[in-house]
């Protein structure tokens, strides 16, 4: 992917106040770039996937907690936008960006 500009929408930026633990969370975010292409991916930190499996295993969803999955999934110490903008940034810069984040059109997209 070549450099360009680029904007970037998070969907926990959007959430009431107090919602967003940027240590135990998940969110997706949305890069737009300037030739008008929309990518995204689901942010999530290491300690929300534990979280995610205990309630899992409580609920009885993922076979009681055995897997979990999530499409696009970047996992992150934290879910800030200081630590979304930073990954982006360098995959972006190493060429990794494609492979990570999926390409989308507007049909699909709430940002």
């Amino acid at each position: 992917m070549k450099a360009m500009n680029y904007s970037i929408w998070i969907e926990a930026e959007n959430w009431a106040e107090g919602e967003w633990n940027i240590h135990n969370d998940n969110t997706d975010a949305i890069v737009s770039f300037e030739d008008g292409s929309r990518w995204i991916a689901s942010f999530f930190t290491y300690k929300n996937i534990t979280t995610l499996a205990e309630k899992n295993q409580r609920t009885g969803e993922c076979l009681h907690g055995k897997y979990f999955w999530g499409s696009d999934m970047v996992l992150v110490d934290e879910c800030s936008r200081i630590r979304i903008e930073e990954v982006i940034g360098h995959l972006i810069l190493k060429g990794e960006f494609e492979l990570i984040f999926c390409k989308c059109d507007e049909s699909n997209l709430q940002g």
